[in-house]
């Protein structure tokens, strides 16, 4: 895809977010797979360019992390925690029946282009196993049945809202391009969040 002259001038803008352009890589990556919903060989030759690196530079951290998908996936990427715990806890079984359900295998995407779905060695959530994300935002405490009726909601446009995290999830082109540093306006949305402060600094510095 050409990129637009708008779509250029956000990618020097986050360029210039940085004393090293070449640290931007990442959220340049985000932002372009949050236009194609995924990290097109044009996304990374135009990274390559703005930043004047190798396109092998570019693509060796699209290739190195997980959350740039080289190929298509779905509106609502999901993933299923298959590590030790969440596994024992019912994580196998847990991507074993949304496998069946939604008539994919690991990285496949429904027909209808609405869920993919993928099995992650961690979540780095133990204490909620067994753990399911949907576009990076945890849905903690799952079981064979609360995962189905999950993806079935992705599938009819009406998303349960994560157990943590904002009131309502986004899709995944607008969450790359959160990770990618542009403000969705869910920030502070959610029990956990509010507005920032200087409190932990305060405490760090009182020893507390």
């Amino acid at each position: 895809m050409a990129y637009s002259p708008d779509q250029i001038e956000i990618m020097n803008s986050i360029i210039k977010r940085y004393p090293r352009s070449r640290s931007a890589i990442m959220p340049l990556l985000h932002y372009v797979q949050s236009l194609a919903g995924y990290v097109t060989n044009e996304g990374i030759e135009e990274i390559a360019k703005l930043l004047e690196l190798e396109t092998a530079e570019v693509t060796a951290v699209a290739t190195f992390y997980t959350q740039y998908k080289r190929r298509p996936v779905g509106e609502y990427h999901v993933g299923v925690c298959t590590n030790t715990l969440c596994a024992v806890m019912g994580g196998d079984a847990i991507f074993a029946a949304l496998k069946d359900h939604l008539g994919v295998e690991n990285d496949g995407v429904t027909a209808d282009g609405k869920v993919s779905l993928e099995h992650i060695e961690c979540n780095a959530a133990c204490d909620y196993a067994p753990v399911v994300m949907a576009n990076w935002e945890f849905y903690d405490n799952q079981n064979v049945e609360t995962a189905k009726d999950l993806v079935d909601s992705m599938r009819k446009g009406t998303p349960r809202p994560p157990t943590r995290g904002p009131n309502s999830l986004v899709t995944w082109k607008e969450a790359s391009a959160v990770l990618a540093g542009l403000s969705d306006g869910k920030a502070n949305e959610g029990l956990q969040a509010g507005e920032p402060t200087l409190l932990g600094l305060k405490l760090s510095k009182e020893g507390k």
